[in-house]
C-alpha cells in the first residue's frame, strides 16, 4: 500500500514564486539534499494575530544555511514578508508553525558529497499546529550524546542533526517517558531531545551554557531576558545531571510550545513550579505587548 504523503493540517508553501496547498513534490531521488542532508529550517509561531520574534528566525535560517555551505537566496526580511503573505491564507483560529527551508540540489564538481551552493533551492511551509505542552512533560536520562562542533554542523538548525534527537526520544517513549535530558561527549546537561532546558534551585535559575553543541534557541534567549528583567537570577553554567535531579523544579523552552514544566525526571517527581509559571507569563505578556498589571 503507498504512503499517504498528504499533510495532517492545512498547509500552504511558497516555492519559486507561487503558493501551493498540500504537500508539494519538490525534492528528487538524485537531489542533493534527498541523500546527502543538506537541508537546514527554521521555526517560528503565529498565533492570536501574532508572530513573536519571526524577524529573528528568519534572520537564523539565513546564517544556518551559511553554516551548511549553501547560499541564502532571499533575506530574512523578504522571508519574514513571504511569512506574513501566507498566514493570510489561514482561518486565524488555529496557531500556525512558519518553517523556511534551504537545500541544495546538486553536488559540487569534483566531489558529490559537498553540496553546490549555487543549486541552493528555498521553500517557506507554512502549516496549522497547536501550541499543546500542557500538563507537563517527563524525561529521562538518554544514553545518547550531542555532537560536537568538530563532529556534525552544530552551529546550524540542520536536518541531519534530528535523527539524533529522534533516536533520543524513541528510546525514552520504550521506557516510558516523553523526552529525554541530554548530555554532551564530556557529560554536561545541555539540552533535551527537542527543547532547552532550565533548572531552579533555591531560587536560582539555571541553565545549560551554549558551548555549540546544541541550539541556543530564540525562545529560550527572551525567557532569560524576561526573567532577569523581573529580577530573577539567570545563570548560565555547565550543568551535571546530579544537580538537576536535585533542582527544586525543571522546566523546558522551545518555539514549538513555548515554556512548558517537566514532572518527572528518572525516579524524581516535580510539580510544577511558580518559576516556570511566571516565565510562561512573562512570555505571552511580551508576546501580547502587555505588562503583567494589565493582566
Amino acid at each position: 500500500m503507498a504512503v499517504d504523503t498528504s499533510p495532517r493540517t492545512t498547509t500552504w508553501t511558497y516555492v519559486e514564486g507561487e503558493w501551493l496547498s498540500g504537500n508539494p513534490p519538490l525534492i528528487g531521488p538524485t537531489s542533493h539534499a534527498m541523500w546527502l542532508g543538506s537541508t537546514v529550517f527554521d521555526g517560528a509561531r503565529w498565533f492570536d494575530g501574532i508572530a513573536p520574534d519571526l524577524d529573528l528566525h528568519c534572520q537564523r535560517i539565513n546564517r544556518s544555511a551559511v553554516a551548511m555551505g549553501l547560499k541564502p537566496v532571499k533575506t530574512s526580511e523578504e522571508i519574514e514578508a513571504l511569512a506574513w503573505e501566507g498566514i493570510k491564507k489561514f482561518d486565524g483560529k488555529t496557531p500556525i508553525y512558519i518553517k523556511p527551508m534551504y537545500w541544495g540540489e546538486h553536488g559540487s564538481p569534483g566531489s558529490v558529497v559537498a553540496v553546490d551552493a549555487e543549486s541552493t533551492r528555498f521553500a517557506l511551509c507554512l502549516f496549522e499546529a497547536p501550541l499543546g505542552g500542557t500538563g507537563g512533560v517527563t524525561l529521562t536520562v538518554s544514553p545518547f550524546r550531542r555532537p560536537s562542533p568538530e563532529t556534525a554542523t552544530t552551529d546550524a538548525k540542520a536536518g541531519s542533526l534530528y535523527p539524533n534527537s529522534g533516536r533520543m526520544i524513541l528510546e525514552a517513549r520504550n521506557r516510558g517517558f516523553n523526552n529525554a535530558l541530554v548530555r554532551d561527549l564530556n557529560g554536561n546537561v545541555v539540552e533535551t531531545a527537542s527543547s532547552n532546558v532550565f533548572m531552579v534551585k533555591d531560587g536560582i535559575v539555571y541553565t545549560p551554557i551554549a558551548n555549540r553543541t546544541f541550539l541556543a534557541g530564540i525562545t529560550r534567549a527572551r525567557v532569560i531576558g524576561l526573567l532577569r528583567q523581573e529580577g530573577f537570577d539567570v545563570r548560565e553554567e555547565t550543568l551535571s545531571v546530579e544537580q538537576f535531579m536535585a533542582a527544586d523544579e525543571i522546566f523546558t523552552t522551545g518555539n514549538y510550545s513555548k515554556v512548558v514544566s517537566v514532572n518527572r525526571l528518572d525516579d524524581r517527581e516535580f510539580q510544577e513550579g511558580p518559576v516556570a509559571r511566571k516565565a510562561l507569563e512573562l512570555y505571552m505578556n511580551w508576546a501580547h505587548g502587555r505588562s503583567a498589571s494589565e493582566e
